[in-house]
């Protein structure tokens, strides 16, 4: 077809003839002299139209992607401060994603830590992997400029960073790192405070450590990182809680489950059934009774364990359940209080088995205290058999 005739047909589409005969093929001479233009200069015309088209529709699919997380920060009008320093730390998760995945972690996770000696009570022995992924948190929250504490499960006591840094930060940095030798999933867990100024003159000993033992109810933010077969971001500025998946592509986390709410109820328990001799009779009597379908809910619950506890909890947070370690093993400060945060800001409960985490003082760093995560509903049944802490461990290490 002659380029006329193509423009006059595709004007004709837009604009059809009122008075034309049905078996006439040439438009009326009103429309001749309207066609004129458009076909002597359709290239200069129709070329920029199709431009504007194409920046209208790339616009429009722009507005509709899911936010970032510092996007999603600045709709949710955060202060800059902490922006800033949520930055810094997903900045220090996508480094160590990096290096869980990378060709020589197995034998980092294997390796003892330099220059070996002995552990502060309360802590794990790390291992290098632990102490690569610490060290990478610290340069980066140094390099935000805004904290003035950094507490972690890979450091005796807490480093003070700056004395006029607004934020305190508490980690564990790798939890679950024994088990990447396997390709078991890992993650990082945070807190974050506000700096405690009315102990500004305190010696800094005494004031770094003050920060660092502040009760759950004063988080200001908490979050956890899983490293699995995405990287997931899950955050809490306490209202609400928002997961962000890794995209390698841009490496930017992007919204992908917003405003989470665990499920009332759950058909799954997280534990190591393995040490069910050892524990309490009210606890064995709960499992008992839940894998039997004979609990407030009539459905047989079942065991899913992965012996990581972000990994654990995370999956407890999607389908509901309980997630516990009903010994004294889990650290309030770093790993019991921000999932506990998490867990009530997603409308569950984090408990020691008869308290709840969040309203308990801490009282030393590295203490230890039984943990179970999950749904409301579940939580309240899990409570009222009382007897769920597991005092005694025999035959194995804390």
């Amino acid at each position: 077809m002659p380029l006329s005739s193509l423009s006059s047909h595709l004007i004709l589409r837009h604009h059809p003839p009122r008075s034309l005969p049905p078996t006439s093929n040439r438009p009326p001479p009103h429309l001749r002299l309207l066609l004129a233009p458009f076909t002597r200069r359709r290239a200069f015309v129709c070329q920029p139209l199709a431009a504007a088209t194409d920046d209208m529709a790339a616009a429009a699919a722009a507005a509709a992607s899911p936010p970032t997380l510092l996007e999603h920060m600045g709709q949710a009008g955060a202060a800059a401060d902490l922006t800033v320093l949520v930055a810094h730390i997903q900045s220090a998760c996508k480094r160590i994603a990096a290096l869980v995945a990378s060709p020589g972690n197995a034998e980092l996770s294997r390796a003892k830590a330099a220059g070996g000696g002995a552990v502060a009570a309360g802590r794990d022995a790390p291992k290098p992997l632990d102490e690569l992924s610490n060290d990478i948190i610290l340069s980066s929250v140094k390099s935000s400029g805004k904290v003035a504490v950094l507490a972690s499960e890979e450091n005796d006591q807490p480093i003070w960073i700056s004395d006029d840094g607004p934020y305190v930060v508490v980690t564990d940095p790798l939890d679950g790192s024994r088990n990447i030798e396997v390709s078991i999933p890992t993650g990082t867990i945070f807190g974050i405070y506000n700096r405690l100024v009315e102990l500004d003159h305190l010696p800094l000993e005494e004031r770094a450590q003050l920060n660092s033992l502040q009760s759950g109810t004063r988080l200001v933010a908490a979050g956890y990182v899983l490293y699995s077969s995405a990287t997931i971001l899950c955050i809490s500025f306490g209202a609400g809680i928002h997961a962000f998946t890794l995209d390698w592509s841009t490496g930017e986390f992007i919204l992908t489950h917003p405003s989470l709410q665990i499920p009332p109820r759950g058909q799954i328990y997280s534990v190591n059934d393995a040490r069910y001799f050892d524990w309490p009779e009210g606890l064995r009597k709960y499992i008992d009774t839940i894998r039997q379908g004979k609990g407030q809910h009539p459905k047989k619950y079942s065991a899913r364990y992965v012996c990581s506890l972000v990994a654990d909890f995370h999956r407890t947070l999607i389908y509901g359940g309980v997630a516990m370690n009903p010994r004294d093993h889990l650290r309030l400060v770093y790993e019991a209080n921000p999932l506990s945060f998490l867990a009530e800001q997603a409308g569950g409960r984090g408990s020691d088995g008869k308290n709840r985490i969040l309203s308990i003082q801490p009282v030393k760093l590295h203490q230890r205290l039984p943990l179970f995560l999950g749904s409301m509903e579940d939580m309240l049944e899990l409570e009222s058999y009382g007897d769920v802490q597991q005092k005694v461990n025999p035959g194995y290490e804390v």
